[in-house]
Formats: C-alpha cells, sequence, structure tokens
C-alpha cells in the first residue's frame, strides 16, 4: 500500500497560496443588468427550443422568433455598456504612427463620427417604430417593441457618446490619445 505526500511537491503551491483579488464592481450600472436578465431568458429559450425539438421531437414554434428578438435585444442593450466603457471596437494601429496632435484630433473626429451615426440611427429607428404596425408571427406582441428597444438603446448611446466628446474635450486626452497614460496594469497577472 502505497502513501500519498499531501505537502505541494516543488515549485508547486498549495490551494489558497494566492487570496483573490477583491472584485470591482463599481462600473456597472443598470442596463448591465438588463442585459444579464436578456441573456439568461435567450439563454433559456434557446434551450428549449433545443429540448423540445431534439429531444421531445416536437418544437415549439414560438421559440425561434423571440430567440431572434431577444439576440437583437441583447446585443443592442449590450452596445450601450461599450459605449459608456468606450471599448467599441476600433483600428488602433493608425494611432501608433500619428503625432499626438493627430491623434488627438483623429478622437475627435472618431467621436463625432459615433455620436452623428447613434443620433442618425437613433432617429431612423424612432421613424421606424413609429410606422410598424405588424404583430410577431407565434406571438401577439407588435414588432415596433423591438424598435422601440433598438431606439432607446442608440439614444444611450448617443448621449454616452456626446459625454465621451466633452471628455475628451476638456481633459485634452484618450486612451487612443496616451496609451500609456491609461495601461491597465497587468501586476500579478
Amino acid at each position: 500500500m502505497s502513501s500519498v505526500d499531501p505537502t505541494p511537491g516543488i515549485g508547486a503551491e498549495a490551494p489558497g497560496a494566492h487570496p483573490d483579488e477583491p472584485i470591482d464592481l463599481s462600473d456597472l450600472r443598470w442596463s448591465d443588468g438588463v442585459v444579464l436578465v436578456l441573456f439568461w431568458v435567450l439563454a433559456g429559450v434557446v434551450f428549449l427550443q433545443f429540448f423540445t425539438r431534439y429531444v421531445l421531437n416536437d418544437s415549439l414554434g414560438w421559440t425561434e422568433e423571440i430567440a431572434r428578438f431577444l439576440l437583437i435585444g441583447v446585443t443592442f442593450v449590450g452596445s450601450i455598456m461599450a459605449a459608456r466603457k468606450e471599448s467599441h471596437i476600433a483600428v488602433e494601429l493608425f494611432y501608433r504612427y500619428f503625432a499626438r496632435r493627430a491623434r488627438f484630433a483623429l478622437q475627435i473626429v472618431v467621436d463625432l463620427v459615433s455620436l452623428g451615426f447613434y443620433v442618425a440611427m437613433t432617429w431612423l429607428c424612432i421613424s421606424l417604430a413609429g410606422r410598424t404596425h405588424q404583430k410577431m408571427v407565434s406571438i401577439d406582441l407588435p414588432k415596433s417593441a423591438v424598435y422601440w428597444i433598438v431606439a432607446v438603446s442608440l439614444g444611450l448611446m448617443a448621449i454616452y457618446a456626446a459625454v465621451a466628446l466633452l471628455r475628451h474635450l476638456r481633459s485634452g486626452t484618450s486612451r487612443l490619445v496616451d496609451p500609456e497614460r491609461f495601461a491597465v496594469s497587468t501586476k500579478g497577472v
């Protein structure tokens, strides 16, 4: 009968040797909770669709349409968080090759284009929601509800884009203008 040495080997660390860092939840907002709920409802509907189709061999007809509209909601409500944190996808490569003044000017142009896009899309989505009187195919809800959710999301993204533009103009900098100033510490990683 062999005995196992309970002490860790050379180079191994005992479990719990590094206490977990506290999780910072200070940047969470109400829209983050909404997108979390929408995501889990979407996951539940997709699981229900899978279960009824492949296990019961009798698919529920409404699950596909509802999953589609929930995915739209997750996308646009989640984009509010990306606009708030200024983490939408961007091509950052060109910023490296420009002088600081050019980087700042480019940042302001990007902020203005983003703001203009959000405002224009909000206006178009509001007009589309106002003209849409169709009901969803499988359940008796108006399709305009989805368009209103998208319009509100785009409106909030426009507000966050305007706030970012004002912050960049007042401070004279941003994450893309002075990346070393905004670098995330990787100490201990």
